[in-house]
Order: structure tokens, then C-alpha cells, then sequence
């Protein structure tokens, strides 16, 4: 049966610090693109959402026009049915089918104005729509024009590092596979409390390359004697005499 090898807490802390190393790159490649990925999302959904207000404002404006052509039929038909009882009216036999006739008469010019003033309306509620949709189409055409500059903002960005990136991530994977599973899961824990992603940092001027919080000469020196893994008291990052973190370079 072959042996595990056994690897000193030297080691494993020079491992931490390579992956550590690794993962910091591919932060800065992160801070390159900085806020781009989420603007140019929000962008697109913000875009998204101002697509289907015109689109439901010019729905809006079809269906008042619509509205507007059926009353103009309305019209049409109440103005024959006019001609038809004036008509209708040189016909007449006595006085009661001559009011009957004026009676229907005046109701088919009553439909007219009440057509007309429909139509007006619907026609002041068209003009005050179509600001609305120009309005739209400008926020629109303004919102695309910077997406189309965010989106090639962030595709120079990842077109110069992709390479490094994938690289790093390889790398970063492979690091990681020479990292104990219970340390690893430590170093992640602690590196996502932390926005700059430190988790392993080296004792800079006695205090703590984290959060600068001062280290005691005691301490100092048990870090120094690679004895066992020690964390900062006050952040809980893994610490490491600056001798070993300067001398482990990224694989």
C-alpha cells in the first residue's frame, strides 16, 4: 500500500500562500472589470423594461386610433340614416310620423356630436401619447448608446486579460488540490469575509497584513518557527512571517 505523504506545516502554509498568490491575481482581473458586469446587466434589464413600455404605449396609441375609426363609422352610418329619414320625411302621412321622423333624426345627429367629441378626445389623448412614446424612444435610444459603450468597455477588458484569467484559474484549481480539504475550506470561509479576498497575509511592521492589527513579539516569533497554523486574533486571517510569504512564488 503506498504512503500518503505527510506534509509539514511549512508546506502547507507555503500552499496556502501560492493559492492565495494565485487567487489575489484573478481579484485585480476582477477589479479591472470593476462594476461593468453588473451595470452592463442592469442596463439590459432596465433596457428590456423601456422596450416594452413603447412597445405597450404604441399598442395604446393603435388602440384609440382604432377607436377613433370606429367612430368615425359611427358617424358615416348615423349621417346616412339622416339622409335616409329626410328622405323618408317627403313621404309622411300625418304629423306623428313626421315628429317620429324629426325624433329619430335629432337622435342620429345627437350620435354625431357625441362621436365628434369622442373623436376629439381620443385625438388630445393620441397627442399627449405620442410625447410620451418620443419621450421613450429617446430614453431608449440614449440608454442603448451606453450599453453599446459599457458592453465594449468590458469586452477590451476581458479580450486583454482572458488569457491570464484562464490561466490563473487553472492554476488557482490546481493550488488548490495541494491544499488539506479541512484548511481549504478554512482559507475560503475566511478569504469571503473579507472584500479584498485575504485570507493568508504575512506580518508586516509586528501588526497583522490584514487588518494591521499589532502582533505581539511572542507570537511573532511562534509564526516564524512554522510550528502550526496561527490565525490574527482580531480578523481571523491566517498568518505568515514575511520571509516565507516573499519567498513562495506563484506556480
Amino acid at each position: 500500500m503506498p504512503q500518503i505523504k505527510e506534509f509539514s506545516i511549512e508546506e502547507k502554509l507555503g500552499s496556502l500562500i501560492n493559492l492565495q498568490k494565485i487567487d489575489s491575481k484573478l481579484d485585480e482581473i476582477k477589479i479591472l472589470k470593476g462594476e461593468l458586469p453588473m451595470e452592463v446587466a442592469d442596463l439590459e434589464d432596465e433596457i428590456h423594461g423601456l422596450r416594452s413600455r413603447q412597445t405597450r404605449i404604441e399598442e395604446e396609441i393603435n388602440g384609440v386610433t382604432d377607436f377613433i375609426e370606429e367612430r368615425k363609422g359611427a358617424i358615416k352610418d348615423a349621417e346616412e340614416l339622416i339622409k335616409k329619414y329626410e328622405k323618408d320625411s317627403e313621404n309622411v302621412k300625418n304629423n306623428r310620423e313626421f315628429e317620429a321622423i324629426n325624433k329619430e333624426v335629432e337622435m342620429q345627429q345627437l350620435e354625431i356630436k357625441l362621436a365628434e367629441k369622442h373623436i376629439k378626445d381620443a385625438n388630445e389623448e393620441i397627442a399627449d401619447k405620442v410625447i410620451l412614446l418620443e419621450k421613450a424612444k429617446k430614453n431608449l435610444a440614449a440608454k442603448e448608446g451606453v450599453l453599446e459603450l459599457k458592453k465594449a468597455e468590458l469586452e477590451k477588458i476581458i479580450s486583454a486579460n482572458e488569457k491570464e484569467e484562464k490561466e490563473y484559474q487553472k492554476h488557482s484549481q490546481s493550488a488548490k488540490e495541494n491544499v488539506e480539504p479541512r484548511l481549504l475550506a478554512s482559507y475560503e470561509k475566511i478569504r469571503g469575509n473579507f472584500r479584498n479576498g485575504l485570507a493568508v497575509v504575512p506580518v508586516v511592521r509586528d501588526a497583522c497584513g490584514g487588518c494591521f492589527y499589532s502582533i505581539p513579539p511572542q507570537k511573532q516569533s511562534e509564526i516564524k518557527q512554522h510550528k502550526k497554523i496561527i490565525a490574527c486574533e482580531n480578523c481571523g486571517r491566517i498568518l505568515v512571517d514575511e520571509e516565507l510569504h516573499n519567498n513562495v512564488e506563484v506556480k
